[in-house]
């Protein structure tokens, strides 16, 4: 197995990881009534069990270019040392991420998604060139 495919693979991991450090806090904060029943009416948590969810959310959007980055890469042996360090890169930015959206640091929470987001287009990039 690739370098690439290892940490998408620990990715996905990472977004089970983000998936209960949310679902705790919100259950808590708005009960098993709410977050078991039929959704009919949206969750509206707040806190840092909003900015959880808002994390947990973003994930599953940048893991899909993550994913087709290391597709492209693997399948196209294109697989280096600089696209292995980007997709280490892209795993540790996400998980620095959750922790400064945890923390409610905007600024560095986008800074830290650009740092991710850059890792991934430089994957692809690598791949084509």
């Amino acid at each position: 197995m690739t370098a690439e495919l290892t940490v998408l693979a620990l990715a996905a991991l990472l977004q089970v990881v983000q998936f209960l450090l949310m679902a705790v806090p919100l259950n808590a904060q708005l009960g098993l009534a709410a977050t078991t029943g039929p959704r009919d009416t949206p969750l509206n948590p707040t806190g840092m069990p909003a900015r959880l969810k808002r994390a947990m959310d973003n994930h599953f959007e940048g893991l899909i270019l993550f994913t087709i980055a290391v597709v492209v890469v693997t399948l196209g042996q294109q697989s280096t040392g600089f696209t292995q360090t980007c997709a280490w890169v892209y795993l540790i930015a996400r998980i620095a991420y959750v922790a400064a959206y945890a923390s409610g640091l905007p600024m560095l929470r986008s800074a830290i998604w650009a740092v991710g987001f850059g890792a991934t287009i430089l994957m692809i990039l690598a791949a084509l060139f």
